[in-house]
């Protein structure tokens, strides 16, 4: 989940036809800027908005549109919406892409449903038309996450209808994705009175807890083959930190910063700790191969909050750092094909505090 506040204006490319087709608009390598030296497994970045902090941008099943989740007093969203992006068919305009959340409320963590004629995402808009409100910062310093109870999951149209309500229990339901198979969804309930993954089917059916231990467990999607999860998980140990967590909690909030990566079959069983870092490790997506995961992660920085990508085996092993942003690379998501990495990324922001979208050519 992404709980910032978002503003896009989208870049304007120089091109003498009406359409632009992003995902061929090739950078020559002298002039492919927006990478660092470093960064030997991406090459062609190009970055598609800019003056705005945006996040969670996911693929079509054919990997030609990603939906995401953004707030725009320009665009009237004044807390996060989703929208979809349409790479073979953007035009130059200042005009924002469609939007397929219902303007109220506040969304978070949206994903294409097979057929790509559909959208799910995470809403509040029932349970009020406003935009919840946001915590204060706190007086003891710690970095919090809403879990804001008023959250269900819901289908949408590509015009924005909601076709269905997928969960309708009291407390957090958000964090959908949905499997390659195109036959489950996975999500992040408090139901049972804990942050715990959950499945069920397409039509919201069938739903079966998935996670069991005390923990914030999230962000979770499955393997290529729909036959695993990948996802990041707090599970507090001590009696200090477990007090910690229970009584933020209580107030719904959650503290992601000591999270690490876990791997499962769908089912729950051969739960596996794949990372063992320290500090906040989250953001986890499977490799088209099934074999590897990359995520973003803190553990190398000595101030906190500088994020970068890496790639790790699913046993643990095979540790690599992909990015080198000085401040924060995050969400990444290979195109279903393995040929592009989508991501957010702080680089090339002119010392702001913006967040933008990059897409990226991967290379093995």
């Amino acid at each position: 989940m992404r709980y910032l506040y978002f503003g896009i204006v989208f870049l304007f490319f120089s091109c003498k036809s009406t359409h632009i087709n992003l995902l061929t608009q090739k950078v020559p390598d002298a002039l492919d800027s927006l990478k660092y030296a470093e960064e030997v497994h991406i090459k062609n970045v190009r970055q598609l908005t800019f003056g705005g902090d945006f996040a969670e941008a996911y693929w079509s099943f054919d990997d030609k549109k990603v939906v995401f989740q953004a707030s725009s007093e320009k665009w009237g969203a004044k807390c996060d919406q989703i929208y979809v992006f349409d790479f073979e068919k953007w035009r130059k305009t200042n005009d924002a892409p469609p939007m397929v959340s219902t303007g109220l409320g506040r969304t978070t963590c949206s994903y294409f449903m097979p057929g790509d004629k559909t959208v799910i995402y995470a809403s509040t808009h029932e349970a009020d038309p406003d935009c919840p409100p946001v915590p204060e910062r706190r007086a003891d310093g710690k970095y919090v996450w809403p879990i804001y109870d008023s959250f269900d999951i819901y289908e949408a149209d590509l015009k924005g209808n909601i076709i269905r309500k997928l969960t309708n229990e009291p407390g957090y339901d958000a964090e959908a994705t949905v499997s390659p198979k195109g036959d489950k969804i996975v999500f992040t309930s408090l139901r049972s009175g804990d942050l715990e993954l959950y499945t069920m089917n397409i039509d919201g059916s069938d739903v079966k807890q998935i996670t069991h231990q005390l923990g914030y467990d999230g962000g979770a999607f499955f393997s290529p083959d729909g036959t695993k999860l990948v996802f990041r998980s707090s599970r507090p140990k001590t009696a200090e930190d477990i007090k910690v967590y229970k009584d933020l909690l209580a107030e719904g909030l959650v503290m992601p910063t000591n999270m690490e990566i876990y791997v499962c079959n769908v089912d729950g069983s051969d739960l596996r700790q794949v990372t063992n870092l320290g500090k906040a490790n989250w953001a986890p997506f499977f490799h088209p191969s099934g074999e590897r995961i990359i995520f973003s992660s803190n553990h190398a920085s000595k101030r906190g909050f500088e994020f970068n990508l890496y790639m790790i085996n699913v046993d643990g092993s095979g540790l690599k750092q992909i990015t080198f942003d000085k401040v924060f690379d995050s969400f990444p998501m290979f195109s279903r094909d393995g040929k592009r990495l989508i991501f957010s990324s702080n680089r090339n922001n002119k010392g702001t505090h913006d967040t933008n979208l990059f897409l990226a050519d991967w290379v093995e």
